[in-house]
């Protein structure tokens, strides 16, 4: 019910929305002090992602509606989970903006530790430690930052971009900011939690983990990042993009490779992220919509995907994909519902994949063609990865026992995935409407400040 109140506090805001009307709601009050203040807003970047936040969190509790770990405990974790990520995407002062991503961590945590598989607890540990310590990197920059506005007075993020900092000072500064998104997103080599934390914590800490909390990291690049340090993006932009890239093609391999239906999406994951990072990184208006609309589709995607993961386990008492086979002859729903999802993912046209990947590579090409070139062969390895997936699993000699028809919830999780995926893949203009001016707001705000890479 919670969660459903909060979707209906964001279907007011959506509809009296006005994208050309810069900050709205705003609401700004002294905490306990005059420097640190409760201020928040919401301008069309922040926009994108409180829709999917409040989409995929109904879909997430009901995708766990008769699960064994179906507790009043778990479903409490998973709204405020869901209270704290939007308190991320709207907090306009840094120490806000850092407390809201210090609460996020508490409700996954629980959730993996509580009811996930294997070692959890060494695993939820070590997600624990690497984000930690990124977020104490993060609040020294920021602290930092406050001692050099006007009489170290302010944490809103207006006082904080406009400090001037020099080239030594803009440089530890974003190496302080970039460690804490780095770690969340994450790229690489900062990405070793992520693989055995996705497989192993629990299907709604998975898809809370997936969906939705790494975009804080993307989030976090975009809004805090560029426009607080762009006297460091001509040193740090490179290595962001060469860094992002990489992670596609390397997590593009591994997960080819991989027998774990689980792992293969959370290296999928990373492939996706990977690029959305570089094509926001370069910091053009066309990479930057690009990255929003593939924050967006990459979210719907990979809940859909380990929601279907997990029906499937259920059902068949494994995700392995040797032990698996001719599911889609047992059942057409199921199947024809997936292979929606699938071909989200692998951005066929017509999907809610293709726009934002498209943008992307577009950006990342204009930035350089030899990076464009090695992004684009995401488009080929995430094809063999994920129709990989569905064939061993859905085609073939059927094994196992019988697959049970779709419960109502599962029914209804799923189908509003697919929806999704079939209406941003045909009307994404929507979307890109929402966050344009916010997007050239925040362009010209960097420019304003700093250099900016072209």
């Amino acid at each position: 019910m919670g969660s459903l109140i909060t979707g209906l506090f964001l279907l007011y805001f959506f509809r009296n929305f006005n994208p050309d009307g810069g900050i709205q709601w705003q609401w700004d009050k002294a905490w306990f002090s005059s420097a640190i203040h409760f201020h928040t807003g919401i301008d069309g970047i922040s926009m994108i992602l409180l829709i999917l936040t409040n989409i995929l969190a109904p879909v997430i509790l009901l995708s766990a509606f008769d699960k064994k770990e179906a507790t009043p405990l778990l479903f409490a974790l998973i709204v405020g989970m869901q209270g704290v990520l939007n308190g991320v995407f709207v907090a306009r002062d840094g120490l806000m903006f850092y407390i809201f991503w210090e609460l996020a961590l508490i409700p996954v945590y629980f959730i993996a530790s509580l009811w996930g598989e294997g070692n959890r607890f060494k695993t939820t540990l070590r997600f624990f430690i690497y984000t930690f310590i990124g977020s104490l990197a993060m609040l020294a920059s920021l602290i930092y930052l406050f001692s050099k506005t006007p009489d170290a007075s302010s944490f809103s993020y207006e006082a904080l971009v406009a400090v001037k900092l020099s080239a030594g000072e803009a440089f530890w500064v974003g190496l302080g900011l970039l460690l804490a998104f780095a770690v969340k997103i994450p790229l690489m080599p900062l990405h070793g939690w992520q693989p055995s934390t996705y497989t192993e914590a629990p299907a709604a800490g998975t898809m809370l983990l997936s969906g939705i909390m790494l975009k804080m990291g993307l989030y976090g690049l975009l809004r805090w990042f560029m426009p607080l340090v762009p006297e460091a993006l001509p040193t740090f932009v490179p290595i962001i993009v060469a860094t992002g890239i990489t992670g596609v093609i390397y997590a593009a391999l591994i997960a080819i490779m991989q027998n774990d239906m689980k792992r293969i999406v959370a290296y999928s994951s990373l492939s996706h992220v990977g690029l959305i990072a570089a094509g926001i990184a370069v910091a053009g208006e066309t990479g930057i919509q690009g990255g929003l609309l593939q924050i967006f589709s990459h979210g719907v995607n990979a809940v859909g995907l380990f929601l279907a993961i997990d029906i499937i386990e259920r059902r068949n008492k494994t995700r392995m994909l040797d032990t698996l086979g001719g599911i889609a002859g047992k059942s057409r729903e199921f199947a024809i519902l997936f292979l929606v999802i699938v071909l989200g993912t692998t951005a066929v046209p017509f999907t809610n994949g293709f726009p934002g990947e498209l943008l992307l590579l577009k950006s990342v090409f204009g930035f350089h063609p030899v990076w464009g070139i090695i992004a684009g062969m995401t488009v080929i390895l995430c094809a063999v990865y994920m129709l990989r997936m569905y064939q061993f699993s859905m085609f073939g000699e059927p094994k196992g026992s019988a697959f049970p028809a779709l419960q109502w919830h599962e029914r209804a999780a799923l189908s509003i995935i697919v929806v999704m995926v079939l209406i941003f893949g045909l009307f994404p203009q929507k979307m890109l409407d929402i966050s344009a001016p916010a997007v050239k707001n925040l362009l010209l705000l960097i420019k304003s400040t700093g250099e900016v890479m072209s």
